[in-house]
C-alpha cells in the first residue's frame, strides 16, 4: 500500500478541478433542482417577506408625515394595525421559508452523503489504497457536517436577505431617487472589499480543511499503532509529530479567522459611512424644504435594512467559505473515475471448475515501478498452488489480479481458459473468497459476521460452516453464541478466533477458488492446529492459492512457486524444491534456524 507524507500536496491535486468557486457554488445550488416546487413555495415566502419588510419603513414614516404631524390620532392607530400586521406576516412568512429550505437542505445532505459512500464503494483500490483513511473520513463526516450547517443556516438567511434587499432597493428608488442613490454611492467601495476578502478567505480555508484532514488522518494512524508505539518507545515522537499538525491546523484556522474577523467590521464602518450620508443629505434637503422628516426616518429605516443582509452575510461569512471549501474536496472525491465498468460483451460466469492460468503476466501499481514480471503458471482444477519468497516479491500482488482488484498490464489471468477481463467482475468474484492475514469483522453479531456474504443464509448453514473451521466450540461458549455482537474491530475475540470467524465466512459462500493471503501468519499453534485440521475440509475440491507465512505449513502443496523481485524463480513440490537445493531450500532452511533460535 503506498501513502504520501504530504497530504496537503495530494489534496492541492485532486482538488485542481474543482477550484473555481463560482462552479463550485453553482454545482451546489444545482443539487436542489430537484425540489422545484418545495423551493417555489419558499420563494413565495420569501418575496412576501422583502414585500413585508420593505413596506414597514414605509407605513413609519406614513405615520409621521400623515399622522403625528397633523394630530390624527385616529389615523395614527390604522397605520400602527397595519405595521403590527406587516411585522406578523413578514414573521410568518421568515418561519415558513426557514422551514421549506432546511427540508430541501437535509434531503439534499442525505443523497450527497449516500452518493459519496456509493462513490467509494465503487472507487478503484488504487485510489483507496494511496489515500489515508482518517482524511477520507475527514471528507465524508467533516466537510459534509459543514455542508449541512450552511444548508441549514447559511442558505436560509442569504436567500431571504438578497431578496429582502432587492425589495429595500425598490422602495428607496421609488420613494426618492436622490436620496436612494446616495446611499447606494457605498455598493462599488462594498462590492471591491467583498471580492478582495472572499479570494483570500476562500484559500485559507480550503487550507483549514486540508490541514484537518491530516490532523484526522494523523490520528487514526497513531490510534491504531500505541501499542507499537509504547513498545518502541515512540510515544515522545509521536506526540511532536502530532503536535506539528495539530499546530499547523491551528494556525491555518487563525489565519482565516483572521481575514474574515477584518470583513464584518468593515461592512459596519461601510454602513455606518451610509447612514451618515443618509442623514447629511436628507437633513440638507429637509432645512431646504424638499423633504419630510417622516421620509428622512423611512430612509434611516431602508438603510438599516439595506445594510442588514450584507452584515448577516458577513457573518455567515466564515460558514459559507468554509462549506464551499469543504464542496472543493467532496466533489473531488465524486469526481474520480471509478472502477472501470464490465466490457459490454462480459460474460456471466455461473460455474467455475477452478483452472487458473497465468500467462506471461505483467504489473504495474506505478508504470516506472513494476511488480511482477513474466510470470506463469497453471493450476488444474482442485489443486493448491502455493507462493513464498521474501518480503515485496509480488507474492501479495498475484492474488490481487485474480478477482480483478487489479488489472494485467502485460499478459492475462485466465480462469477456466476465459480470460478474467472478459467476465463480469461480480460473477468473477462469486467463484472466488479471500481470507487476509488480518481478519477484518464488522460491527453487528457474529452470525452476521459469518453471513457477509450471503446475509439471507439459514442458521444452520452459518453453524456448519462455524464447525468446518472448528470454530463453533468457542462462539457457543460466548454469552450469547452466534448473537454475540462485536464491536469495532472485534475487540472482545482473540486473534485466533477473530481469524476463525473470517474462515468461516469463506467457507459459507462455497468459492471455487480460494485465496488464503499468510491467512495463518498471526496464529497461536493451537489454533493453527485446528485450521490445519479444518483446512484438509475446507480445500477439497477447490482450486487454492495460499501465500505462505510458514513453509511448513505448505508443505503438500501440489504447487509452490518461488518469487523474487516479481519473478517465478523456482516452481515445483516441496520434495523437488528442497532437492534442488536453492532459494526455496534456503528459506525452509532459515525458517527453523530463527525458530530453534527463537525457542
Amino acid at each position: 500500500m503506498r501513502r504520501s507524507s504530504d497530504l496537503s500536496g495530494l489534496a492541492e491535486m485532486e482538488d485542481a478541478p474543482a477550484k473555481d468557486r463560482s462552479a463550485v457554488a453553482r454545482r451546489l445550488l444545482g443539487e436542489i433542482r430537484s425540489y422545484r416546487s418545495v423551493l417555489a413555495a419558499a420563494l413565495g415566502f420569501i418575496l412576501l417577506g422583502a414585500v413585508a419588510q420593505a413596506l414597514g419603513p414605509f407605513l413609519v414614516g406614513r405615520a409621521i408625515d400623515r399622522n403625528i404631524s397633523h394630530g390624527d390620532g385616529r389615523g395614527l392607530l390604522v397605520t400602527l394595525a397595519c405595521l403590527f400586521t406587516t411585522y406578523l406576516v413578514g414573521t410568518y412568512a421568515q418561519r415558513r421559508q426557514t422551514q421549506r429550505i432546511g427540508w430541501v437542505g437535509q434531503r439534499v445532505l442525505s443523497t450527497l452523503r449516500l452518493r459519496l459512500f456509493e462513490q467509494l464503494q465503487a472507487l478503484p483500490l488504487s485510489y483507496l489504497d494511496r489515500r489515508p483513511l482518517g482524511d477520507l473520513m475527514s471528507r465524508l463526516l467533516g466537510d459534509v457536517d459543514l455542508l449541512n450547517q450552511f444548508f441549514g443556516q447559511g442558505l436560509t438567511q442569504i436567500l431571504g436577505s438578497l431578496l429582502g434587499l432587492v425589495g429595500v432597493m425598490v422602495a428607496m428608488l421609488a420613494l426618492d431617487l436622490p436620496l436612494a442613490l446616495a446611499c447606494f454611492s457605498i455598493i462599488p467601495v462594498m462590492v471591491l472589499t467583498t471580492a478582495f476578502f472572499s479570494r483570500r478567505a476562500r484559500r485559507a480555508y480550503r487550507k483549514t480543511r486540508e490541514t484537518v484532514g491530516d490532523v484526522t488522518a494523523g490520528l487514526q494512524e497513531e490510534l491504531g499503532g500505541v501499542r507499537q508505539a509504547q513498545a518502541f518507545n515512540r510515544t515522545e515522537l509521536n506526540i511532536q509529530r502530532f503536535r506539528r499538525k495539530n499546530a499547523a491546523n491551528r494556525d491555518a484556522n487563525v489565519s482565516a479567522v483572521g481575514i474574515t474577523a477584518a470583513f464584518s467590521p468593515l461592512i459596519d464602518v461601510l454602513s455606518t459611512l451610509s447612514t451618515a450620508l443618509v442623514i447629511g443629505y436628507g437633513g440638507y434637503r429637509i432645512l431646504e424644504g424638499e423633504l419630510s422628516v417622516g421620509l428622512l426616518a423611512a430612509f434611516l429605516i431602508y438603510t438599516q435594512q439595506f445594510f442588514r443582509p450584507l452584515q448577516m452575510v458577513s457573518s455567515i461569512y466564515t460558514l459559507m467559505q468554509a462549506a464551499l471549501a469543504g464542496a472543493e474536496r467532496v466533489y473531488a472525491i465524486l469526481d474520480e473515475a471509478r472502477e472501470p465498468a464490465d466490457a459490454p460483451d462480459a460474460r456471466v460466469l455461473e460455474h467455475a471448475e477452478g483452472r487458473l492460468s497465468f500467462e506471461r503476466v505483467s504489473f504495474a501499481y506505478d508504470p516506472a515501478h513494476p511488480v511482477l514480471h513474466d510470470v506463469s503458471f497453471e493450476v488444474a482444477p482442485g489443486q493448491t498452488v502455493a507462493l513464498v519468497g521474501r518480503t515485496g516479491a509480488g507474492k501479495t500482488t498475484v492474488t490481487q489480479l485474480l478477482p480483478r482488484f487489479y488489472d494485467v498490464t502485460g499478459g492475462a489471468v485466465r480462469l477456466d481458459g476465459h480470460d478474467v477481463r472478459s467476465l463480469t467482475r461480480a460473477s468473477l468474484r462469486r467463484q472466488m473468497a479471500t481470507v487476509l492475514q488480518e481478519p477484518v469483522l464488522f460491527s453487528g453479531t457474529i452470525a452476521d459476521n459469518i453471513a457477509y456474504g450471503l446475509p439471507d443464509v439459514s442458521r444452520e448453514r452459518i453453524e456448519a460452516a462455524a464447525r468446518v473451521v472448528h470454530a463453533h466450540d468457542f462462539i457457543a461458549a460466548l454469552p450469547k453464541g452466534y448473537d454475540t455482537e462485536l464491536g469495532g474491530g472485534a475487540t472482545g475475540l482473540s486473534q485466533g478466533q477473530r481469524q476463525l470467524v473470517s474462515f468461516a465466512r469463506a467457507v459459507l459462500v462455497d468459492p471455487r477458488v480460494l485465496i488464503l493471503d499468510e491467512a495463518t501468519a498471526n496464529i497461536d499453534t493451537r489454533t493453527e492446529a485446528l485450521i490445519q485440521r479444518a483446512l484438509t475440509s475446507l480445500l477439497a475440491g477447490r482450486t487454492s492459492v495460499v501465500v505462505a507465512h510458514r513453509l511448513s505449513t505448505i508443505r503438500d502443496a501440489d504447487l509452490i512457486l518461488v518469487l523474487e523481485a516479481g519473478r517465478v524463480v523456482e516452481q515445483g513440490t516441496h520434495t523437488e524444491l528442497m532437492a534442488r537445493q536453492g532459494v526455496y531450500a534456503d528459506l525452509y532452511g532459515q525458517q527453523f534456524i530463527d525458530r530453534d533460535r527463537a525457542g
